[in-house]
């Protein structure tokens, strides 16, 4: 029997499938499970809205040390509505954060913000980026990931040539494109296999090149030399991550100096705001010690989900007056790409609906991994169970499956 380039990319093709499948089918099923975090956590949240008031917001200062006393732990970053019904959002911790809610006049605590839903999408978070590994057995954790990671780019590429029709007839075509009732077994697995793998092969292609990226140095770095700009230096490992801080009863005194970057009034960051970025919708400040050159904040006129809609901010920490303003058409086109691909890894850059198309798409790479492992399944048992040339005659049928590991028709009446 010859092997000929699609044979071999076929078996190619079912190997990579076989070794790499219940991981894919995890990373796909997990990926799902965290669609939607920010519409279902605003939806959580919205029993917290707050009336508008004339008079002026509370000093940063004042929230946060208000948010600190609650949680009895540091707070990491400290989040602003142009909206002034939603209240102040203050970040305790970095790794399975905890978001506290604030009145923006008052100053005073509302409660934690979606605590069981954070702690569900932290947990998957976390599951889907290190298979819930923690400290050094993570980088092991994201080198297995983007092996597999690598593994589904392969299946996604080579399974759009094998899933193709090879002949551009109404039957074979519909076969290829369109689910197929009354099918059983190995049939409806080959349908199924075959048009979920057509129609989503575009979002796939887009998820496992975007996650090969940003599981890996070298494709990182690539993405920006053929853009002709140097790649950034590399942070060390676990630069600007760390574990949720633990309580401390003594920590208004061990931090105070951290506050000292916020020693401005909300209204000296929403004025800046107003005139580099019109039309904000959020203002957020990360929180970690003194940062050198000023306070750097981000505004965001969009939803948090598209990188070209948000700007960086450095400001004077003693005046508040900006220094200076980075939009997104400042950056290199690398970066500029290299931010995109995190949001079209997610779906967000394309809004609700990039969303969804992608939540879609892992859910079909799940039941592409199923039907993928049933249609191996079913050429081995056949294998182990085929009758030697010399004892019985094979069947056309029979024959035309072995010669052709894409399934016939024939194969399909079954």
């Amino acid at each position: 029997m010859s092997m000929t380039p699609r044979r071999v990319l076929f078996w190619l093709h079912l190997t990579a499938g076989v070794i790499a499948g219940i991981v894919v089918f995890f990373l796909s099923i997990t990926g799902a499970c965290i669609a939607y975090q920010r519409q279902a956590i605003s939806w959580a949240d919205r029993g917290h809205r707050v009336a508008a008031q004339n008079s002026p917001r509370q000093h940063l200062s004042v929230l946060m040390e208000n948010a600190q006393h609650y949680a009895h732990a540091p707070a990491t970053g400290i989040s602003i509505h142009s909206d002034a019904s939603i209240p102040v959002e203050v970040t305790i911790g970095r790794e399975l954060a905890r978001v506290v809610l604030l009145d923006p006049y008052s100053g005073s605590v509302l409660g934690d913000s979606a605590p069981r839903l954070r702690a569900f999408f932290a947990e998957a978070t976390a599951l889907h980026r290190w298979f819930g590994m923690q400290g050094a057995n993570r980088a092991t954790a994201r080198a297995i990931k983007g092996a597999f990671t690598l593994a589904m780019l392969f299946l996604v590429c080579s399974g759009v040539i094998l899933w193709i029709p090879r002949k551009w007839t109404r039957s074979h075509v519909g076969k290829a494109l369109l689910f197929r009732r009354n099918l059983q077994a190995r049939a409806r697995n080959w349908n199924w296999h075959n048009v979920i793998g057509i129609w989503l092969s575009v979002p796939l292609l887009l998820i496992s090149l975007t996650g090969v990226i940003m599981a890996y140095p070298w494709a990182n770095d690539l993405l920006y030399r053929i853009t002709g700009n140097e790649p950034p230096p590399r942070q060390t490992e676990g630069a600007g991550r760390g574990p949720v801080a633990a309580p401390d009863k003594a920590f208004g005194e061990k931090h105070r100096s951290h506050n000292s970057n916020a020693a401005i009034r909300v209204e000296a960051l929403i004025a800046a705001a107003n005139q580099s970025v019109p039309g904000w919708q959020t203002i957020t400040l990360r929180i970690g010690g003194p940062q050198a050159g000023g306070l750097v904040i981000q505004a965001d006129r969009g939803d948090g989900g598209r990188p070209d809609l948000r700007t960086q901010i450095t400001l004077d920490s003693a005046t508040g007056r900006p220094i200076r303003v980075e939009p997104f058409s400042s950056y290199n086109a690398g970066r500029r790409l290299r931010m995109w691909a995190r949001f079209t890894h997610t779906g967000e850059a394309g809004g609700l609906a990039g969303e969804t198309i992608a939540a879609i798409a892992a859910l079909g790479a799940a039941a592409l991994m199923w039907t993928g492992f049933a249609l191996a399944l079913h050429r081995l048992r056949a294998r182990l169970h085929r009758k030697p040339a010399h004892v019985g005659i094979v069947t056309g049928a029979a024959a035309s499956s072995d010669r052709d590991p894409v399934y016939t028709s024939a194969s399909l009446k079954e």
